[in-house]
C-alpha cells in the first residue's frame, strides 16, 4: 500500500461523495450506509480535511460535508498530503536515514523510477476522474449506484438537489 488505511478511506469516501453529490453537502451516515467505511473514523478524518480546507462542513437541515472546491480541481495527491503527508513517498523505501543519488539504500534506482511514476498519478488523477470510474465500473458489474435521499444546501452558489 502506497498510503494509509485513513487515506484509502478517505479517497473512497471523498469519491463516492463526489459520484453522487459533486456540489452539495451529504450527511455523514447516508455517505457511509451500505458501505465498510467506519462512519467514526470518517468523521475523524472529514473533521482534517475541513480544517485542510479540501471540505466545507455545515449543520444544520440539508448541511454534511462538501467539497470546497470542484472535483476536477482536486488531486488525490492533496488528499494524501492532507492525511498522510508527503514524506512516506519521499523517504527511503527501506527506511534508511540517508538515502539519495550520492548514498543510495539497495533499492535506490528502482524506487525512485516508482516513487516518480505514482507522484505523476497522484497528481493527474482526481476526484472526478475516479467518481467516473467507479461509477462506470459498478454499472458494468451491475451495482445499483447509491442514492443520497436527504436535501442538500446550496454550496458554491450552485443549487443542489438530491
Amino acid at each position: 500500500m502506497i498510503y494509509s488505511n485513513a487515506c484509502a478511506y478517505a479517497i473512497r469516501a471523498l469519491t463516492r461523495l463526489t459520484m453522487v453529490r459533486p456540489e452539495g453537502y451529504v450527511l455523514l451516515d447516508e455517505l457511509c450506509e451500505g458501505t465498510d467505511l467506519p462512519r467514526h473514523f470518517v468523521a475523524k478524518i472529514f473533521q482534517d480535511l475541513v480544517r485542510n480546507n479540501l471540505l466545507v462542513s455545515a449543520k444544520g437541515r440539508g448541511g454534511g460535508f462538501a467539497l470546497a472546491r470542484p472535483a476536477a480541481d482536486i488531486p488525490l495527491i492533496d488528499i494524501v498530503a492532507i492525511v498522510d503527508g508527503k514524506e512516506d513517498l519521499e523517504s527511503c523505501v527501506v527506511g534508511m536515514a540517508k538515502c539519495d543519488d550520492l548514498q543510495p539504500c539497495p533499492q535506490h534506482d528502482q524506487w525512485k523510477e516508482l516513487r516518480g511514476e505514482i507522484e505523476t498519478f497522484l497528481e493527474d488523477t482526481t476526484l472526478s476522474m475516479m467518481a467516473r470510474t467507479l461509477s462506470s465500473k459498478m454499472e458494468m458489474i451491475g451495482e445499483p449506484l447509491p442514492v443520497f435521499k436527504s436535501k442538500s444546501k446550496q454550496v458554491r452558489g450552485t443549487a443542489t438537489t438530491g
